[in-house]
């Protein structure tokens, strides 16, 4: 996982293909304006969601994984605690993983915990069980998905 400002994306666009394409996005929108909804950027490559709501408590933390995207999420208003397990520290045995929403829950506690605060951005990676929305109060947050595959024409 990377935790990084919003400000600083800008050192991240060659990391992976199509940061290159969240990166332009954020420069061309004023991701605090946006709808809470769904944003094509690069067909089922690359999109945004933008979300509103309240926050769980942390007793509610449960950690998420992904296999073909990567999350970069930027929190627009509130503030937010991530729970945070590596996941080759996980069991995922018999856990069912969700393939057309690319996610699975564990039944497992996070090892640490990060506070992300406005214009804050998480990249968080396959290797990286998360527990986002994390804290009290509203949060108002964009998460970028990035595919991670080789495949691109699958994708099309």
């Amino acid at each position: 996982m990377i935790l990084d400002s919003l400000k600083s994306f800008e050192k991240y666009q060659t990391l992976q293909d199509g940061f290159d394409k969240v990166y332009q996005f954020i420069r061309k929108n004023n991701l605090s304006t946006l709808e809470a909804g769904t944003y094509e950027i690069d067909g089922k490559r690359v999109w945004c969601t933008v979300s509103e709501g309240e926050l769980k408590d942390v007793e509610d933390a449960k950690l998420e994984i992904h296999d073909s995207y990567i999350d970069i999420h930027v929190l627009l208003d509130g503030s937010e605690t991530i729970g945070l397990k590596d996941r080759s520290k996980c069991n995922t045995d018999n856990t069912k993983y969700q393939e057309a929403d690319d996610i699975a829950f564990l039944e497992e506690e996070p090892e640490n915990y990060v506070v992300m605060g406005v214009n804050n951005l998480a990249i968080i990676f396959p290797a990286d069980a998360h527990a986002p929305l994390l804290g009290a109060g509203n949060y108002k947050k964009a998460v970028f998905k990035v595919h991670v595959g080789s495949n691109r024409s699958k994708l099309n």
